[in-house]
C-alpha cells in the first residue's frame, strides 16, 4: 500500500492513499467514527479518475490520530476476517 502523510500533529493527520480508492478509504473513515476520541473522520478526492483520496483524522487529544488509525485498521481486519469465515460456511 502506497500512502503519504501530508500533515501530522498531535491531534490531526492527513493521509493520501496513492494506491487505493473509495473501496478502502470509505470503510476506514466509517470505522474511525466508532472511536470515542475522534472529532473528524472524512476524506476527499478531487477528480474521481485522476486524484487519490486524502483522509483527515482529528482526535480530541486523548489518543493520537496515528493510534486511532491503527486501531481502526485492526478492527476492520477482524470484521472482514469474520465475514470471510461466515461466507465460507
Amino acid at each position: 500500500m502506497d500512502i503519504e502523510i501530508l500533515e501530522e500533529s498531535d491531534t490531526k493527520i492527513v493521509v493520501k492513499f496513492n494506491s487505493e480508492d473509495h473501496t478502502f478509504v470509505n470503510p476506514l473513515k466509517e470505522e474511525l467514527w466508532n472511536d470515542s476520541h475522534i472529532k473528524v473522520s472524512a476524506y476527499r478526492t478531487g477528480h474521481s479518475l485522476t486524484d487519490k483520496p486524502e483522509l483527515t483524522v482529528e482526535t480530541d487529544g486523548k489518543e493520537s490520530p496515528r493510534d486511532a488509525l491503527q486501531s481502526a485498521v485492526k478492527r476492520l481486519k477482524k470484521d472482514f476476517g469474520n465475514f470471510k469465515k461466515a461466507f465460507e460456511k
